[in-house]
This record gives structure tokens, C-alpha cells and sequence, in this order.
């Protein structure tokens, strides 16, 4: 696991607003207790040194939370994944599935309940690093935002209902 107590996500936030957003705009995020996932536009800047900054990001990471635990070794086990999106409609799908992913991996009934993910930040309207206004007018407003995620909830919800009938 790389996340084993509350400050641990609390802390690999703190480092993303550190060494993200100078080279990334962070539309959405959910931390898990074996993975994670982070929707982000990487900026029109010149001279970006984007790989370099997610390697300071996962290194000074890993170094704290080895330290913390008296361990060595590799906290990650792979390269971090990029995707590239590049239709609408993906985009949309993309963040409801970073979103659901708590719910995805059972650790909770309502993955609008999570706490270490964007969903509630995007729907509030406290002070956040997030684009958020970018990721609500992408959805229409926040109720939109918040009807697609609920709708796309009970269809989740029905289909793990119906994978674990067919366990039996």
C-alpha cells in the first residue's frame, strides 16, 4: 500500500500543489490505499520539465513515507500511466470514473462520501487548487455535474449488485 493513515493522503496532496500545478492544471484526483488517479492538462509553457517534476513528486513521497515507516525500497511499483484524451465524451467519463473508483473497489456504498477524491471540493464551493469552474462548466453547472455523477452511480451500483449475484 502507499497510502496507510490519513496524513499519508493528506501529505501526497501537499506535494502535488508542490510540485503539479506549476506544470499542470489538476481537474480531478482520487487517492486509494494502493493507487491513485489525477486528470490533469499539462501547461503551454516552454521549457516545462514535466517528467521531472511528477519524478520530485513520487521520490520526495516515497523518501517520507519510508522514513515514516522505517522501510526501503520501492514505494511505486510502475511508471506512472499517462493517457492522452482526446475526445469530449471521454473526458466526461474519465472524471466520473476517477471519481467512482472508491465505490468501483467497494470500499465504500457512495463514492460521493470519499474523502480523499475531487468529488466533493468540485461540488462545494470552498477554496481548492482544482479547476473547478472549468470541470463544472465542462458539465453544465454543478447540478449537472452532480446529476451525471448520480446517474451514472446507480448503473455502477446495479452492475456490482449483478456481478456479486453471479459469485453465487
Amino acid at each position: 500500500d502507499i497510502f496507510r493513515e490519513g496524513n499519508n493522503y493528506i501529505y501526497f496532496l501537499k506535494l502535488a500543489i508542490k510540485h503539479i500545478l506549476p506544470v499542470a492544471d489538476v481537474y480531478s484526483y482520487c487517492l486509494l490505499k494502493n493507487h491513485f488517479h489525477f486528470l490533469v492538462k499539462i501547461k503551454p509553457i516552454e521549457n516545462l520539465q514535466v517528467e521531472q517534476n511528477f519524478s520530485n513528486f513520487f521520490n520526495a513521497y516515497a523518501k517520507a513515507f519510508n522514513k515514516k515507516y522505517n522501510r526501503t525500497g520501492k514505494l511505486f511499483e510502475e511508471r506512472f500511466k499517462r493517457k492522452k484524451v482526446n475526445e469530449d465524451s471521454y473526458l466526461t467519463q474519465l472524471i466520473y470514473y476517477i471519481h467512482s473508483n472508491p465505490q468501483k473497489h467497494k470500499l465504500l456504498n457512495d463514492f460521493r462520501n470519499y474523502q480523499y477524491s475531487s468529488y466533493r471540493a468540485l461540488a462545494s464551493s470552498k477554496k481548492t487548487e482544482l479547476k473547478r469552474k472549468e470541470v463544472l462548466e465542462w458539465f453544465g453547472g454543478v447540478e449537472a455535474f452532480e446529476k451525471y455523477h448520480l446517474e451514472k452511480q446507480y448503473v455502477l451500483a446495479s452492475d456490482m449488485a449483478f456481478e456479486d449475484f453471479l459469485k453465487f
